[in-house]
């Protein structure tokens, strides 16, 4: 896809993944709302934020009424990136933070996705990313609920594309392993270091899936940090 002049959303924009993403997509001239609850800390003459919270239809509906008013008609790419975890055994979790894992991971890939796949199908021409994690395609000890939330997005997107591919529409699910953000803070038994991958790889890689040639699908992308331990010192 050309991307200039076309018009993205991005969900989940106030830092990490997200705020990466849309910098990499406003350098290829796109025109990108950024949905979230916080705004960050960027300013750009094609950068359009709108506060928004991927939980509540409705909320999600109101971004999406701002954005054609404000950008333009047809959405081009939906980068479904909101999302969080909560770390802790299935029988200790709290109610209150299991629905919010799945309201936020899954009902916002659906509040989203369902509003811009129409105008899509019209122009036979966009792309929806899913933002998955490795915890999507395994199970994690400790993170029942997150994994659980994301196999859920890995089989929404698995058959969404089947969906929509006829259209000319391209549905991607990524999956990173560890990438250097703060999804890591409320979870002791992991160190943030500068061994995890970057936001802006997983963006580079955004773009790459978004390029690629009209009849080209990349379905699903694992990533992973290359030495997510460091370098192994050599023996003497």
């Amino acid at each position: 896809m050309e991307l200039k002049d076309k018009i993205a959303i991005v969900t989940g924009v106030s830092k990490g993944i997200g705020l990466a993403t849309v910098i990499a997509l406003l350098d290829k001239g796109m025109k990108v709302a950024g949905w979230g609850r916080t705004a960050p800390d960027l300013q750009h003459d094609n950068f359009l934020f709108i506060e928004c919270d991927v939980r509540f239809a409705e909320s999600v509906q109101a971004a999406f009424d701002q954005t054609i008013t404000k950008l333009g008609t047809h959405v081009s790419v939906l980068v479904n990136n909101a999302g969080l975890g909560i770390f802790g055994k299935l029988e200790d979790m709290a109610i209150e933070d299991w629905k919010l894992m799945f309201e936020t991971n899954v009902n916002g890939i659906f509040y989203s996705s369902r509003l811009v796949i129409p105008g899509m199908k019209e122009l036979e021409e966009g792309h929806i990313i899913n933002i998955c994690s490795i915890a999507g395609t395994t199970g994690v000890e400790g993170m029942s609920g997150y994994s659980g939330s994301k196999h859920a997005v890995r089989g929404i997107s698995q058959s969404l594309y089947k969906e929509v591919r006829e259209y000319g529409v391209k549905v991607t699910c990524i999956y990173p392993g560890s990438v250097k953000t703060n999804f890591f803070d409320n979870i002791d038994s992991v160190t943030v270091s500068d061994n995890m991958m970057r936001p802006e790889d997983i963006a580079s890689t955004i773009v790459h899936a978004l390029e690629s040639h009209a009849n080209y699908h990349h379905v699903d992308i694992e990533v992973r940090p290359l030495m997510p331990k460091g370098r192994k010192q050599k023996e003497s």
